[in-house]
C-alpha cells in the first residue's frame, strides 16, 4: 500500500486521536489476570494492541471488543490455561516482552512468535532475568523469536537494568507478581512509569525509591474501569506537522501527558514551538489535557544522554523538523534505535536523503543540518510504523507531492493516521 502526500499550507482544526499504545497493552495484560471484569475505554486501535488482546484469548481470557471499548473478563493470576498453538504478537515488541514475564510465573509451556520483523529483534534482555527468576526461556540462536517459555514457581530478584527499557522493567515487574518475595529493578535513567501506575490501579503495591521499582507478589488484582488517554507518540506527528507547516492551528484533545513521556512537548518549546496544555486533569492515575499548537520558527536542539531515552519514539519525526529548524537536530546515545522494527537510525538517513536533504549518521545516532529544504520523493517506511508517518510530516513540507511506499505500516499503532491527516492538512 502506497500514500500521496502534497505538500500543505497549514494544518488546522481538532484531532481525537487513539489510545495510547503502551498504555493500552498494560491495562488489558493486568485486566487478564485480575479477578472480575475490567472495561477499558478508548483502546488503543493499533495492531500492536489487537495482537495483545489476540494473545489473551489464545490464554483462555474472555475479550470482547466493540469500536475503542474492551471488556475483559479476568482469570486471575493463576487462571490462564495452556495455549493450543503458538502466540502471535504480530508486530509487537510490547507484547512479547511484556507478556512473557506473565508466561513465566504459569505452569505450563508456551511458545510466542512474530512477523518477520519481530522475528529480526533481539529478546535476550528480557530472557536473562527472566532466567534468572527461575523461569526457562529459549530463543532461536539463543535470543531471537519464536520464544519458548516454561514457567512455574519464581524466586524474587533485584535486579539492574543494563540498558533504560520501560518494556523490559515491565516484564520483570509482572514476573515480580508471581515470585517468592519482593521484586526490584534499577533503572539507568527514569523511563515510562505506565507499568507502576496501572499495577497501583489494580491493586498491586509497587514502591518507587530513587532509581529502584519495588512489586510485592501475590497481590490481589481486581478488574477495573478505565479510560485510556489519547497518545502522545501519536499525537507527535501532528504536533510536528502543525509546528513547521506555514499557517497552523491545531487542537488536539485528551492526550496524555505523563511526566516521564511529556519530555516531548519540553523540548518542541524548546525548539520554539509554540504549544499550550489546557484542561489538565487526572485519570487512573494518568495525567491528560488538550494540546494547541501552533506555526512556529523553530531553533533547532540536541538529544543526548536520558533525553534520548525519554524521546526514543519521537526521534523520527524530530529529525524532520530538525530539517526544517535554523540550526538542525543532533541525537547522540540512540544505539536502541537500531533494534526497533527498522535501523532507524538508517532508514531517518535514507528517507531524508531521498528528499534532499544532508544527514550525517553515527553509530549512536545522527545530525541534521538545519534551513534544508525537501524535495519531493519517493519515500519508503520499510514497515516501520513510525518511518511511514514521519515521512508524511516531511512530505507536507515538499516542494511537490511525495510517494510514501508501505504507508500501511502506520496501522500497527494508528490505522486512521492517513485519513486523520488528509482532514487537517490543507
Amino acid at each position: 500500500m502506497h500514500e500521496t502526500v502534497a505538500p500543505a499550507s497549514g494544518v488546522n482544526g481538532l484531532a481525537r486521536l487513539p489510545g495510547d499504545k503502551s498504555i493500552s497493552h498494560r491495562y488489558a495484560l493486568l485486566a487478564a489476570i485480575a479477578e472480575g471484569e475490567s472495561l477499558i475505554r478508548n483502546y488503543s486501535t493499533g495492531a500492536d494492541c489487537r495482537s495483545t488482546l489476540g494473545c489473551l484469548g489464545a490464554l483462555g481470557v474472555p475479550v470482547a471488543v466493540e469500536g475503542c471499548e474492551v471488556r475483559i473478563a479476568g482469570r486471575g493470576l493463576e487462571g490462564l490455561r495452556e495455549p493450543a498453538g503458538e502466540l502471535d504478537a504480530g508486530n509487537s515488541g510490547s507484547t512479547i516482552r511484556m507478556l512473557a514475564g506473565i508466561l513465566a510465573g504459569q505452569k505450563f509451556r508456551s511458545r510466542i512468535t512474530g512477523d518477520e520483523s519481530l522475528s529480526r529483534r533481539p529478546m535476550d534482555r528480557i530472557m536473562l532475568p527472566l532466567r534468572q527468576m527461575g523461569a526457562e526461556v529459549e530463543g532461536r540462536d539463543g535470543r531471537f523469536p519464536p520464544l519458548a517459555i516454561r514457567g512455574g514457581a519464581l524466586h524474587a530478584i533485584d535486579y539492574a537494568l543494563p540498558v533504560a527499557s520501560a518494556q523490559v522493567k515491565t516484564c520483570v515487574l509482572l514476573a515480580g507478581l508471581y515470585a517468592d518475595a519482593a521484586t526490584t529493578v534499577r533503572e539507568p535513567v527514569p523511563t515510562r512509569d505506565h507499568t507502576e501506575l496501572a499495577l497501583r490501579e489494580f491493586g498491586a503495591r509497587v514502591e518507587k525509591k530513587g532509581p529502584a521499582i519495588t512489586v510485592q507478589p501475590r497481590p490481589a488484582l481486581r478488574g477495573r474501569q478505565l479510560r485510556v488517554p489519547s497518545d502522545l507518540s501519536s499525537a507527535a506527528f501532528f504536533l510536528a506537522a502543525a509546528l513547521v507547516t506555514p499557517d497552523s492551528s491545531l487542537l488536539v484533545e485528551g492526550v496524555g501527558l505523563n511526566p516521564t513521556r511529556s519530555h516531548l512537548l519540553d523540548f518542541l518549546i524548546s525548539m520554539g514551538g509554540k504549544i499550550e496544555i489546557r484542561n489538565l486533569a487526572a485519570t487512573g492515575g494518568e495525567l491528560a489535557g488538550d494540546l494547541l499548537a501552533r506555526s512556529s520558527r523553530l531553533r533547532g536542539g540536541v538529544i543526548e544522554g536520558a533525553a534520548t531515552a525519554a524521546l526514543i519514539d519521537e526521534i523520527p519525526v524530530l529529525a524532520v523538523l530538525g530539517a526544517a529548524s535554523e540550526e538542525g537536530l543532533a541525537v547522540r546515545d540512540a544505539r536502541e534505535l537500531r533494534l526497533k522494527e527498522t535501523d532507524r537510525i538508517a532508514t531517518v538517513a535514507d528517507n531524508l536523503g531521498r528528499m534532499g536533504a544532508a544527514v550525517e549518521v553515527w553509530e549512536d545516532g545522527f545530525t541534521v543540518p538545519g534551513g534544508q529544504k525537501l524535495r519531493a520523493a519517493r519515500l519508503d517506511s520499510f514497515g516501520d510504523h513510525r518511518i511511514a508517518m514521519a515521512c508524511a510530516v516531511a512530505a507536507l513540507i515538499a516542494d511537490g507531492e511525495s510517494r510514501i511506499d508501505g504507508a500501511g505500516a502506520a496501522a500497527v499503532s494508528f490505522p486512521e493516521f492517513f485519513e486523520t491527516l488528509r482532514r487537517l492538512a490543507r
